[in-house]
């Protein structure tokens, strides 16, 4: 239970990363009341948490329907983490876990921003949908799918909070302390990411596979 749990709130801290949505957040609020903004980050984490538990329970009924196995899963979701990983590492951005040049434009017309683009895709993006799905299928019994969703409401509250405190954030990290955080969870992310393509892999049989054809053919 201690290990789903650290590695599912290390994944999904990473990929929803709080402390920079909540710097995205007080630039989108900026004109904003006080009760606007808290209006505004509440209603984008509840509708971010509804997407993300609908992914946890659905996740594998969705897999089971599209013939996807969960050794698929696993390596394709450790492939999209790993390029995540990787983006935070280097501090670049391609869409996977923030929005892109065209949805910031867009997100600058509208009044609302709690579903788009803070609940969408920037709280639940592909990231952290992936991530969901990957920890659900990765847990073994009840025990661990509760584990899992408890580290989603939990990550959820943390992102509330640093939603609702986002100026401050912004203001005592700065960049560079911001900076310096995503890098560090980013090479984390990296090494998770690692590690679910080497069980994606195993799991499938590939290398059982090859071993017993080299073997064959000795």
């Amino acid at each position: 239970m201690g290990e789903i749990a650290a590695v599912t709130l290390a994944t999904l801290f990473a990929t929803v990363s709080p402390i920079d949505i909540s710097a995205i957040f007080a630039a989108l609020t900026n004109g904003m009341s006080a009760k606007e903004r808290k209006r505004t980050a509440v209603r984008a984490v509840v509708i971010a948490t509804i997407v993300l538990l609908l992914f946890a329970f659905l996740g594998e009924a969705l897999l089971n329907t599209l013939g996807i196995s969960l050794a698929s899963l696993r390596t394709a979701g450790g492939i999209i983490l790993l390029l995540i990983g990787i983006e935070m590492v280097f501090a670049r951005s391609s869409g996977a876990s923030s929005t892109t040049e065209q949805e910031d434009e867009e997100a600058l017309e509208r009044h609302d921003v709690s579903v788009f683009p803070m609940a969408l895709p920037l709280i639940a993006g592909p990231g952290s949908m992936g991530a969901v799905m990957l920890m659900m299928a990765h847990a073994s019994g009840l025990g661990g799918q509760l584990t899992v969703v408890a580290c989603v409401l939990l990550i959820m509250l943390l992102t509330l909070v640093c939603l609702l405190a986002a100026t401050p954030i912004t203001r005592l990290l700065g960049v560079t302390g911001m900076q310096v955080i995503m890098r560090v969870m980013g090479v984390l992310l990296c090494a998770l990411a690692v590690q679910f393509i080497f069980d994606g892999i195993g799991d499938s049989g590939l290398l059982s596979g090859q071993v017993a054809a080299v073997s064959q053919h000795q």
